[in-house]
């Protein structure tokens, strides 16, 4: 085939790849959130309190949230809680046996939804997620009282990103993500490689560049089997932050049970979280 007749051919895949290009640029949120229905009312628990929450955000959001107590009353009153930053996908009632292991530590927590996403009002998008995670502590702050409640924040995935963004902008007591990213630009490319992703996206979670910042205690949770994350991204954001830190290695895909897997791993996290002063 000469090139004159290879002109056509060349100029029509030119033109498919710019369309996937676009495509990919118009349609990125939808890659990148994948929000759950709203969800019924707070289901029973054995070890749990569910009180449902409405907390407002300063650029007029409306979130739906949990406050998750132990049934035992255990915690109470020690001012002490942990911050659920959620996945990407689905909702607050997906994270009900996190919340059951915090409790099982002694630890009340809230569990909120994203802008967008269950119950919550508005479209989720990066600094939306921030601002969202800013309310939630507040309103948590608030609803433990006392003079200077210590509040740790757990993010997996996604809601690891958030967290460390949170601790950049709120004073926590500790900071716990689970099979997060480097930055969402990582994570692109390795899954697009043939598409110019770290210049098209618009929302970043760039955490490697943020967790030298964070100046409180840090545990970084991730498997080696993880699916989606890949567990080097895990040790290179760990690598990156300040002391004290501590690395926990767990096992499982990115879509299952983390450190509630196995008791040895949930050990860590207790000890990790019993150190709040």
């Amino acid at each position: 085939m000469t090139f004159r007749r290879m002109i056509p051919w060349v100029a029509a895949a030119v033109l498919a790849y710019l369309a996937v290009v676009l495509a990919f640029w118009i349609g990125q949120n939808r890659l990148i959130y994948y929000p759950g229905p709203t969800p019924g009312p707070p289901p029973a628990s054995a070890s749990l309190d569910l009180r449902e929450e409405w907390i407002e955000t300063k650029d007029g959001e409306r979130l739906h949230a949990w406050l998750a107590t132990p049934k035992d009353g255990r915690g109470a009153d020690l001012g002490r809680g942990v911050l659920v930053c959620h996945g990407n996908a689905g909702n607050i009632a997906s994270r009900i046996p996190v919340a059951e292991a915090f409790a099982s530590f002694g630890f009340p927590t809230l569990l909120f939804d994203y802008r967008g996403y269950g119950g919550s009002s508005g479209k989720p998008t990066e600094e939306g997620t921030y601002l969202d995670a800013e309310a939630a502590f507040d309103r948590f702050a608030a609803l433990l009282g006392g003079s200077s409640p210590r509040i740790a924040v757990y993010g997996e995935s996604l809601g690891g990103a958030v967290a460390i963004e949170l601790a950049r902008r709120r004073k926590v007591a500790r900071v716990l993500v689970e099979d997060t990213f480097t930055s969402l630009a990582d994570i692109a490319s390795g899954l697009y490689p043939w598409l110019p992703a770290r210049t098209l996206l618009r929302n970043r979670y760039g955490s490697l560049d943020k967790v030298a910042a964070i100046g409180v205690p840090m545990l970084v949770i991730h498997s080696p089997e993880d699916d989606l994350v890949p567990f080097a991204l895990g040790r290179k954001l760990f690598d990156a932050a300040r002391e004290p830190k501590t690395f926990l290695e767990t096992g499982g895909r990115h879509d299952e049970g983390g450190f509630l897997d196995e008791e040895r791993w949930r050990s860590a996290v207790r000890s990790f979280l019993e150190a709040v002063p």
